[in-house]
This record gives structure tokens, sequence and C-alpha cells, in this order.
């Protein structure tokens, strides 16, 4: 028996299925048929959107806050390399 080629399901179909297995009209068994879907996958996507769901309905996901950044010490960080490079580049010169 030759095995499948890897398939790559869509978000959208996948949440298709896994709705449909959350409404429970239908078995497990009789959605793998319809859909052409192994029943154990099918269980994986309901059990990924039950997790999934709370978010919908919870707080947002708070965002990081965004790190102060000082603008001064960039540029003085800046200059100082850009002091080291022309030192290091001037004295490997000379050393030629």
């Amino acid at each position: 028996m030759a095995r499948r080629p890897r398939r790559n399901h869509s978000p959208a179909f996948k949440a298709k299925v896994a709705v449909a297995a959350i409404k429970g009209e239908k078995t497990l068994i009789e959605l793998a048929q319809d859909f052409d879907v192994h029943p154990n996958q099918i269980k994986q996507w309901r059990d990924q959107l039950l997790e999934g769901a709370t978010g919908v309905f919870g707080e947002a996901p708070k965002a990081d806050p965004e790190p102060s950044i000082d603008v001064k010490t960039l540029h003085a960080k800046i200059g100082e390399l850009t002091l080291e490079n022309d030192f290091l580049s001037g004295a490997r010169r000379t050393a030629r």
C-alpha cells in the first residue's frame, strides 16, 4: 500500500472541520470520510480550536511595551565605534 503524499491544509479548512466536530452532528468517523482527513487529525484541530477560543473572549494579548530608546546614547556609541574603526584601520595600514 503506497503512502499518500503529505498535504498542507489551509487554516480555513482546519477551522471548518474543527467547527463541524464541535457541533457534534456527525461522528469523527463520518467527518473523516466527508473531509478525507484522519479522525485523529480532526480531534487535534478540534482541541486546538477549543484551546484558542478563550483568547477570542478573554483579554486581548498584551503587546510588549516598546523599550525606551535613548537616541543620544546610541549616537554616542556610534561615534565611539566609528573612532575605534578609524583607529584600527589606520593601525593596520601602518603595520603593513
